[in-house]
């Protein structure tokens, strides 16, 4: 792994310095021969980077000169940063950003022994080798060994069978519509099958309740799944290509299958919480509605737009043990290809801004013509759900999937995870549209804005002005005054709500809480454009008095 370890500095420091630049540093010079320099806010040290999306060779200002950090060096800087900033450390989240470079380096290391899926969607969701751009610690696998978890990792090409458990029938928990689960094996007279995550059922094994449901007979091993599954960019969602039918003997449609893991990735444990399966069926039903699903009359949902060609892969039911509610809980997901139009391929938009094979901004001509019909594809159905629906899908660059012709181009959105849309009024509408403006604007349009431009330089200033014309012609069409009030508003609004993962992973927040500082609207036409946000530009922070950036808080 020694021989990725320079690559591995590089690729994670650019989202650690993403984090730096948006919430903790300002300006504090003008940028000369690519590169810039910012004040950190708390203790006065210049910091001067490569700019970029994806800015690179860190320097400190000390003893008169410039000297180049390292990814350790960075991480050391970063951390004491933050405690001046907030008055408290965090050695977890230390041993997390160190982890991740570690990850990094034997995630490269597995990748140059290891072919590439030949599927190209497989091949885009598992591309994402620098993963969130905004986050200090994106790969971070729990801390574990590298052997651990390489062999269940997406972005080393794994593929591999699913543990299979039955589940005595009196300690059956479950909803919607699990069918598909059944053929996935057979199950002894009295128990129904419940497949498992490895890596989970791994991590769990030795717990006192699970050793327990094991000893007592509710839980029984019957092996593994004949097919193997593979893990796709969120790491415990996983794919399985052809799922017998209900009669066990025809292949049937494709399928996902998400799991619970008990693994801090990013912000948050990645167990399917009790509360959220409690709730993921009635949201989904919801979500299907909207996208003019059979619940549509049911629910008495307005009805959907005509024009949508957008879709949703349905959550449709789960399945766990009693007792073991969270532990063992598996989610079942539509799959992809019923949901595909006839010679389409899917992608996942956030590979578009890393590098895999089958990228087809590799083959681009026209960025203009791509980046109009990708908009049309993502823009219109993100606001029409919040619109009539008061749904607030998670629409950031994994949620979201691209389909596009023979040509590449954008022909259909589709998107996915019911666990993470929020519904109105469960949270209020500021709340809630603060929340997809940062999805959509920031998290998603942005970063593929932000690729286009750096590819294609010449196309740079056009990028902008289609996606606000694009916004322009949703709110001229809507028909719903209020929702054309709330697009107008946007377009006029100087800043733009941007997510603070470094402070709130610093600070220990809930992994499902938000917090947002402003940021320049991409949006904004150039004459309106009015004073920057915080640590946009402007007044520089000075040494002896850092300027704290305001931060709003909302629930999760």
């Amino acid at each position: 792994m020694e021989a990725f370890g320079e690559i591995a500095d590089a690729l994670a420091a650019a989202p650690l310095l993403n984090c730096v630049l948006r919430e903790i540093a300002g300006p504090a010079a003008d940028p000369c021969d690519g590169r810039s320099v910012h004040r950190l806010r708390a203790g006065g040290q210049l910091l001067r980077v490569r700019d970029g999306r994806r800015p690179a060779e860190p320097e400190l200002w000390a003893d008169g000169a410039w000297r180049r950090l390292g990814h350790a060096e960075l991480v050391k800087l970063v951390a004491e940063e933050l405690r001046r900033y907030t008055g408290h450390g965090n050695d977890q989240l230390l041993t997390e950003m160190i982890d991740s470079r570690d990850a990094v380096a034997a995630i490269l290391a597995a990748r140059a022994r290891t072919a590439p899926p030949g599927d190209v969607w497989l091949r885009s969701e598992q591309a994402l080798v620098m993963g969130h751009p905004y986050h200090p610690a994106p790969k971070a696998r729990g801390g574990g060994p590298s052997d651990s978890w390489l062999r269940y990792a997406p972005e080393a090409h794994a593929r591999f069978p699913l543990a299979l458990l039955g589940v005595r029938e009196d300690a059956v928990a479950e909803e919607g519509d699990t069918a598909a689960l059944d053929a996935l094996g057979t199950a002894p007279p009295g128990y129904r099958l419940l497949p498992a995550h490895p890596w989970q059922l791994e991590l769990t094994s030795q717990l006192p309740e699970v050793r327990e449901a094991f000893a007592d007979g509710r839980l029984v091993r019957l092996g593994r799944t004949a097919q193997s599954a593979s893990p796709t960019a969120s790491v415990r969602t996983v794919h399985l290509d052809a799922v017998p039918g209900p009669s066990g003997g025809t292949p049937g449609e494709d399928l996902f299958l998400k799991f619970s893991l008990d693994v801090r990735i990013t912000n948050d444990i990645r167990r399917l919480w009790h509360h959220d399966l409690l709730a993921v069926r009635r949201t989904d039903a919801a979500v299907t509605a909207a996208f003019g699903g059979p619940a549509t009359a049911a629910l008495g949902a307005p009805a959907p737009r005509a024009d949508r060609s957008a879709a949703w892969l349905s959550d449709r039911g789960y399945r766990t043990v009693g007792g073991l509610f969270e532990i063992f809980a598996v989610l079942v997901r539509d799959g992809l290809r019923r949901h595909l139009p006839p010679g389409t391929t899917a992608l996942l938009p956030a590979a578009l801004t890393e590098r895999f094979d089958g990228n087809p901004l590799d083959r681009l001509t026209d960025p203009l013509h791509w980046w109009t019909a990708y908009l049309r594809q993502v823009v219109p159905p993100v606001l029409d759900v919040f619109a009539r629906h008061g749904l607030v899908l998670e629409c950031h660059l994994q949620n979201t999937l691209i389909a596009v012709d023979g040509e590449g181009t954008p022909v259909r959105a589709v998107f996915r995870d019911a666990e993470g849309v929020k519904r109105l009024p469960e949270v209020s509408g500021a709340a809630g549209w603060e929340r997809l403006q940062y999805c959509l604007v920031v998290n998603h349009l942005a970063e593929i804005g932000a690729t286009l431009a750096e590819r294609f330089p010449g196309a740079a200033p056009l990028l902008w002005p289609a996606a606000r014309r694009e916004f322009e012609r949703y709110g001229e069409e809507c028909a719903l005054p209020e929702t054309a009030a709330l697009v107008a508003g946007l377009l006029s609004a100087p800043t733009v709500p941007g997510k603070t993962n470094l402070l709130l992973r610093w600070t220990g927040a809930d992994g499902a809480d938000s917090r947002y500082l402003p940021l320049p609207n991409p949006l904004l036409t150039a004459p309106q454009r009015k004073a920057p946000a915080p640590g946009a530009g402007g007044a520089r922070p000075s040494p002896a008095g850092p300027a704290r950036v305001p931060l709003r808080r909302t629930g999760p």
